[in-house]
């Protein structure tokens, strides 16, 4: 199982990014063995729309199984959802403390983005 987890830096010790779309990075870990990657996103940072489902993409290419991340737009979890990635919205904290929730079974899957998107 592979789960990515939207983040200010580029390992287990920086704090979640609440914005997934705009996220600096991606960490994609493995929970069991704590082995990850760390994705940069910037190209998405700046765009003037269409970052969440960007990042949406880069997830998906990168294979992972679930998101944690602060918040999650309709487009892009509707690009998640599609695919069969689990969403676990509304969380913060350090990655590797999230992980640990995550494998305790303490933190709750999303059923519906929780913010609202950007619509043009």
């Amino acid at each position: 199982m592979k789960i990515a987890v939207s983040s200010t830096g580029k390992n287990l010790e920086a704090t979640l990014d609440a914005r997934f779309g705009r996220a600096a990075y991606f960490v994609i870990v493995d929970p069991d063995t704590l082995a990850f990657d760390a994705v940069e996103n910037k190209q998405n940072l700046n765009l003037a729309q269409g970052a969440g489902i960007q990042a949406a993409k880069t997830v998906l290419q990168h294979k992972a199984d679930a998101l944690i991340t602060g918040n999650c737009g309709p487009k892009a979890f509707k690009v998640l959802e599609a695919a069969g990635i689990k969403v676990y919205a509304g969380v913060a904290g350090r990655v590797r403390d999230i992980l640990e929730q995550f494998k305790k079974g303490d933190l709750s899957e999303s059923r519906e983005p929780n913010v609202e998107g950007h619509w043009v």
